[in-house]
């Protein structure tokens, strides 16, 4: 804790605030989104597709608009569209607690993915301007323990909030967004957006467009890293997956256990690991050795599950330490990935780059969500664990591969591909 204080202390205060905002944000989205399912289903009483469709749409409103979110927030700025996130949000939520008809869901559930879509890159984007390149990693390492801070401690409050009902969760919730937009509006300096005054916005935004398209070592890097995403996402899908299998219908307490390992691992982890690769490894080891990380977690998961108590046992062990080590190997290289991401612009279009490749990462959970859920349809109980594992494997080569070719280094900042 006082080596978070004093790492807290040694920032701006932009990036203080920042880090701050981040907690909120998850405590606000955490603290509503695990039960909004079950509200829709139970409370409300709609049928499966319409709940799969209304939680569609907000992650297809988000992942699909973080270029565009990106592309706003250089050309307009990263406070504007922060504090026009957090409004939309404050809205969102608010909507939600009154909605009960699917259209105004459906209306409720855009917004809030918009909204991420549209404050996610722009605060990214601001954290590593404010820092600069000497702090850049450790502000991104400080940053994700408050952003893990958020997820462990969401779902919590909202459970304690339940007690009341779903309304009083997204009452607060949207209290939460609204107090961060005045917050920042009150309190976060604004950075001036690239100047492109003298040309049309289409044209701009296009040639914005191809200049990240154009880049190659930041398209093969994207490539590489959208694994790490997939593999992050098993806590949500994989995991509780297993814990069905071992547990049947009562899987709550399990599954729970596995999110508040993963956060608490992350939280514990964060910055030891950072200051010891920082000492240790370059950017792009780093990335590749928690990739590695990533890539072992799955391997406890590969014999079981086995009957009786012990195997049952075994198999939650299993569990949380595929839990804890996905955490760990993130840790690792999340403050590097994002700092790459920023090297890899030329420091130029930096909202635009970490749109771009939110969106790629995006699509990627999607897609591999798809093939895990198929992989455990096919009734071979080791097939998901060893394809996640080879997964990971392949994605930290690849990443070796990039950065001793030398496509990781820093290059002069690209210019504007001409239309």
């Amino acid at each position: 804790m006082k080596g978070m204080r004093a790492q807290m202390a040694s920032f701006d205060r932009p990036a203080r605030l920042l880090m701050a905002n981040q907690f909120a944000i998850n405590l606000g989205f955490y603290m509503l989104m695990p039960y909004l399912a079950d509200h829709l289903a139970h409370g409300l009483g709609l049928a499966a597709w319409t709940v799969g469709l209304v939680l569609g749409v907000r992650n297809l409103s988000q992942q699909g608009m973080f270029l565009v979110g990106g592309t706003l927030a250089d050309r307009y700025g990263c406070k504007p569209m922060i504090l026009t996130g957090c409004t939309l949000r404050t809205v969102a939520f608010a909507l939600l607690a009154l909605a009960d008809t699917l259209p105004a869901l459906v209306v409720a559930s855009a917004l809030t993915g918009l909204a991420g879509a549209l404050f996610n890159p722009a605060v990214r984007a601001y954290l590593a301007a404010d820092a600069g390149e000497g702090r850049r990693v450790e502000a991104f390492a400080a940053f994700n323990v408050f952003y893990q801070a958020g997820i462990l401690i969401g779902p919590l409050a909202g459970l304690a909030l339940l007690t009341w009902d779903f309304g009083a969760v997204c009452t607060v919730s949207a209290m939460i967004f609204a107090a961060l937009a005045v917050l920042q509006a009150r309190a976060l300096p604004s950075l001036p957006p690239a100047d492109r005054s003298g040309e049309p916005a289409w044209r701009a935004v296009a040639a914005d467009w191809r200049t990240v398209a154009a880049n190659r070592p930041f398209v093969l890097f994207t490539a590489a890293m959208t694994g790490s995403y997939v593999l992050g996402f098993q806590v949500y899908l994989a995991l509780p997956l297993r814990a069905r299998e071992l547990f049947g219908e009562r899987t709550g307490l399990v599954t729970g256990a596995v999110f508040a390992v993963s956060a608490l691992a992350a939280l514990s982890g964060q910055l030891k690991l950072t200051a010891w690769a920082k000492r240790s490894l370059s950017g792009g080891r780093a990335i590749a050795y928690g990739l590695v990380v990533m890539a072992a977690a799955f391997l406890p998961l590969l014999p079981g599950p086995y009957p009786g108590a012990v195997g049952l046992m075994a198999g939650v062990l299993a569990l949380v330490l595929c839990a804890a080590l996905l955490a760990w190997g993130g840790a690792l290289l999340y403050p590097f990935e994002m700092d790459t991401v920023v090297r890899l612009s030329g420091e130029r279009l930096i909202a635009t780059y970490y749109g771009a490749y939110n969106t790629a990462c995006g699509i990627a959970i999607s897609v591999g969500n798809l093939a895990v859920g198929a992989l455990f349809d096919t009734g071979v109980r080791w097939l998901p664990w060893a394809t996640l594992a080879a997964t990971g494997l392949v994605c930290a080569v690849v990443v070796a591969a990039l950065h001793h070719s030398g496509h990781l280094t820093p290059a002069p900042a690209p210019m504007p591909v001409p239309g």
